[in-house]
């Protein structure tokens, strides 16, 4: 869908906010597709997952053979998803010397099989059939020469508290046996690697209260014969006793295992260790990231290619954007890969050196690229069919800002932008402060339709790395360690403060939003400060103390890094949660839920719209019948955005333009 601008001889003066923009909700959203991982196949062959909210979220397993349009892999009943650590990620491999694909499919969580041989072929099931999907699998590792996968295994079956985590083997004679475990005792299992004899098992575990950034351990086990442990792991890297986070272990041809730690400086960095049990970081780099947080299974952020050759991807906490390399692990030399894009996620090389990758940039959807046999790159699938005009583009830019004498944080601002309309001289533009998700994670400043929904409205938007994002180094990362609610509302309040100070923002009309982790930095900020006027909490966190007592087992303990062990630090909880303080809370407040959400249940948006309207606080509450954690469904996303959009509106008092004519007025209960 293109979006060019319309020829006008001068720009209309209209008020900020209240701008008709070409970035509708439709727009912003139809035909949209979540691109996951991607992986080469035989020849020409590539394979990727899309997310296809028309589809009500279902993820499909495509293929794109270099001379045809994109197939579907996965038939239509099928959705491509894990429910391990309720994040999943890992959800599927592809196979080529084997000629399958691997993936798990949502509804039952069991394994598949799939030729890639066959057009119309079918999957078969690896694993047994369980009752309530209770047996769930991610992160596959082939051990083709004993015709079997190995891959983390989360089961819920019998009366324990937890799920049980473990590293097991899968058959792919397609008997559906009872998988055979292999490591087991660590709360958490991710990432397992077989060295190329099969002789070595590799992989990380880490056990409550840590989480996979905070404190893991890189284990090795020597695998016999008949495939099972021929004694006890050896620990490679990290462990318990040590403040250090390693991750991702994959094996040189030779037998040395390569991975990325924290170690020493602080900075996700490439390590290697040799079997006399030697260790050290091979391309030191302080400032650089060449791992992220492990929320999800699966991702690899480099790829072994030789003995001596690995092509990795990283972060410079000093630009935007991350680079593709190689490394000769040798030397530490890294080589830069000029490619078409400032950042990516997923990517592949074909074994005679051509590249695929996840590509984004700041003024197109991302896309799946891969190089042709002239080296051009060459694009398989876009994630949206919108082609905005540069003319309406608002990029990032990348401010670096005082929180206080004594640190600082960072945040992507993105000015108002439409070339047909201009703003008033004496009234700044309202500011939309987002907050991301995690909140061990980060933002970036790749093209997002939904930002460009705001400032093409004459929105200023502020994009958050507050203290304790990932990108910026564990001393950065830590800051959020006992400051959950802290440290984050903080550098919130002080970005709108330093923008609205600077003439940047209206300082009358400061909003800020976010989802999840975000969405309780949203309600934290709202209670714990006067700087907003206004927000909106998309599946937020509004009660700790229902989080830490009503979450699923990969969160259970997290809190205990961000806030403090409970019910030791209960006093903490209450002081910190939205919910308990709402006599300090006077800005009206938009609230969007999943009913189906297992990570923040919807009893805390429920609580939270009760508490506002017994208290007169103006507020609204949507409730989305069979969503989760992250909308998924095409018309519910548009509702979200323009209901948040029509919700300031009313609360700022401007005119909103261009919103759907079936749009329904948001209720706010109470008054302005």
């Amino acid at each position: 869908m293109k979006v060019m601008r319309r020829v006008a001889t001068m720009r209309t003066k209209a008020p900020y906010g209240s701008w008709k923009s070409p970035v509708t909700s439709e727009v912003a959203t139809k035909g949209a597709l979540r691109l996951g991982g991607m992986a080469f196949g035989r020849g020409e062959e590539t394979y990727w997952v899309e997310g296809r909210p028309a589809e009500g979220g279902r993820n499909v397993l495509v293929r794109e053979d270099g001379e045809g349009p994109p197939v579907d892999v996965t038939p239509k009943d099928v959705n491509v998803r894990t429910r391990v650590h309720e994040y999943g990620g890992g959800a599927w491999k592809i196979l080529p010397d084997a000629n399958l694909a691997l993936f798990t499919d949502f509804k039952t969580q069991r394994l598949y099989k799939q030729s890639l041989d066959a057009e119309e072929s079918a999957p078969e099931p690896l694993t047994p059939g369980v009752e309530g999907s209770a047996l769930r699998f991610a992160d596959f590792c082939p051990d083709l020469g004993r015709n079997r996968v190995l891959c983390v295994v989360e089961d819920h079956r019998g009366s324990q508290k937890e799920p049980q985590n473990f590293l097991a083997a899968v058959e792919l004679d397609g008997s559906c046996s009872e998988p055979l475990k292999l490591v087991s005792g660590a709360d958490f299992y991710s990432s397992p690697s077989l060295n190329s004899d099969g002789t070595k098992l590799a992989f990380v575990q880490w056990d409550h209260p840590s989480m996979p950034w905070d404190i893991t351990s890189v284990m090795v086990v020597d695998l016999g014969p008949d495939g099972l442990p021929a004694g006890e792991p050896t620990l490679v890297a990290g462990g318990p006793e040590k403040e250090e986070a390693p991750q991702q272990p994959s094996w040189t041809p030779d037998g040395r295992l390569i991975y990325v730690s924290d170690e020493g400086s602080g900075w996700w960095n490439l390590f290697q260790w040799c079997a006399d049990g030697e260790s050290k970081n091979i391309c030191p780099r302080p400032g650089c990231e060449f791992g992220g947080p492990p929320w999800i299974l699966g991702v690899s952020s480099y790829h072994v290619l030789t003995d001596d050759k690995i092509i990795c991807s990283y972060s410079d906490a000093s630009a935007t954007g991350n680079t593709l390399a190689y490394l000769t692990v040798s030397t530490g030399e890294l080589e830069e890969i000029p490619i078409p894009y400032e950042t990516f996620g997923a990517f592949d090389v074909r074994g005679d050196g051509r590249l695929g990758a996840l590509g984004r940039s700041a003024v197109k959807p991302s896309e799946i690229a891969v190089q042709d046999k002239a080296g051009e790159w060459v694009t398989k699938r876009k994630s949206s069919s919108l082609e905005l005009d540069p003319e309406y583009i608002s990029q990032a830019k990348v401010i670096k800002y005082n929180v206080g004498d004594d640190r600082f944080s960072y945040m992507y601002y993105y000015s108002p932008r439409n070339p047909d309309y201009e703003g008033s001289e004496d009234v700044g533009p309202p500011l939309l402060v987002k907050t991301h998700g995690g909140p061990t994670a980060s933002t970036s400043s790749s093209f997002n339709p939904m930002i460009q929904y705001w400032t093409t409205r004459g929105f200023a938007v502020a994009d958050v790395n507050y203290g304790g994002s990932t990108g910026y180094g564990r001393e950065y990362r830590e800051l959020l360690k006992g400051n959950w609610g802290i440290v984050d509302v903080e550098d919130a309040a002080a970005a709108a403060t330093y923008l609205s100070s600077r003439g940047m923002a209206d300082p009358k009309r400061l909003a800020i939003d976010g989802g999840s982790a975000g969405g309780y930095t949203t309600l934290a900020c709202l209670t714990f400060t006067d700087v907003f006027s206004a927000g909106c909490s998309l599946y937020g966190v509004a009660s700790l103390e229902a989080l830490a007592g009503d979450t699923h087992k990969f969160e259970k303990r997290y809190l205990d890094y961000l806030v403090g062990p409970y019910p030791e630090k209960k006093d903490v909880y209450k002081e910190r949660a939205p919910i308990e303080n709402l006599d300090k809370l006077s800005a009206p407040l938009m609230l969007f839920q999943g009913t189906e959400d297992k990570i923040v249940p919807p009893n805390q948006a429920e609580s939270m719209m009760k508490v506002c309207v017994e208290k007169g606080i103006p507020a609204a509450l949507e409730m989305f019948e069979g969503e989760q954690h992250g909308f998924r469904k095409e018309e519910n996303i548009r509702r979200c955005l323009d209901g948040e959009y029509d919700f300031f509106s009313q609360v700022f008092d401007f005119e909103p333009a261009g919103l759907p004519g079936d749009f329904k007025k948001i209720r706010i209960v109470g008054s302005l």
